[in-house]
């Protein structure tokens, strides 16, 4: 269980290195919106992870990095 763990606080921060990579950057009202939606699916995953629903946490921050990589690239600030 304590791989998940690691996994989990790994993407968390990996997430909030996301976060910095946007700002500054001017977003339309729909890019903001989906920006916000995945800090809310990251904040369930601690929720998630404090609950010890480690599975429901993995998944939360894997959705918030999927909408963050989409508007990351949107603007050339992603990996690919």
């Amino acid at each position: 269980m304590d791989d998940i763990l690691i996994r989990i606080d790994k993407d968390l921060m990996k997430f909030k290195e996301s976060e910095s990579k946007l700002e500054g950057v001017a977003l339309t009202p729909k890019e903001a919106m989906i920006v916000n939606l995945a800090k809310m699916y990251a904040s369930d995953s601690k929720s998630w992870m404090d609950k010890r629903d480690y599975y429901t946490s993995f998944s939360c921050i894997s959705y918030a990095h999927g909408l963050m990589d989409a508007v990351l690239i949107i603007h050339d600030k992603g990996e690919f």
